[in-house]
């Protein structure tokens, strides 16, 4: 039931970053939101980083407001099966605000959604050490105004869309709708 409320501006964008002198890729974490929206891994189930529980039956959860938020350097590896991705949105309604956000310089995913039902416009991956913006178990949302912007000889796909890797035919099936997005 927590609620994140992170609201920059366009002059003024809220920044989390590194700590360190020289910062790099995976010096920290990164932002992870957990909602109570559908997924098709259960009815709920507990976050690849944190071990909290996340997902439910409300389509319209709201998670609070990210609006012109970037991080830099997130994908602190945990283990070689938990990284952190630059924002983590597990099982996000569709009444979260999700808006002008850049992952920038991060060590595995720069966006990846684990179901739900949220919405997000207007977000930038520069860097991303993995995917641009990956989704699994069942994301329903949609996305607009995306640009990913990879860099010389770092990073895997733009998008990587899955439904669920254990079961294919889970339902809610990975469905959502995109427009406008740039790949390069």
């Amino acid at each position: 039931g927590a609620q994140i409320d992170a609201q920059g501006t366009a002059d003024n964008p809220i920044v989390f970053t590194s700590g360190a002198s020289s910062p790099a890729a995976g010096d920290w974490g990164g932002i992870i939101l957990c909602g109570k929206a559908p997924i098709n891994n259960g009815s709920t189930a507990t976050a690849e980083v944190g071990d909290v529980l996340y997902g439910g039956t409300e389509p319209s959860d709201n998670s609070g407001t990210l609006k012109y938020v970037r991080v830099e350097y997130t994908g602190n590896a945990i283990n070689d099966e938990k990284e952190h991705n630059g924002f983590t949105f597990n099982g996000v309604g569709s009444s979260t605000t999700v808006a002008y956000l850049q992952a920038y310089f991060g060590n595995d995913d720069g966006f990846e959604f684990f179901g739900g039902t949220v919405n997000a416009t207007y977000l930038v991956s520069t860097g991303s050490g993995d995917d641009c913006f990956d989704w699994t178990y069942g994301w329903v949302g949609s996305g607009s105004y995306w640009i990913a912007e990879q860099a010389n000889g770092v990073g895997d796909r733009g998008i990587e869309a899955d439904n669920n890797g254990d079961n294919n035919g889970a339902s809610p099936f990975s469905n959502p709708t995109l427009s406008n997005i740039t790949l390069t």
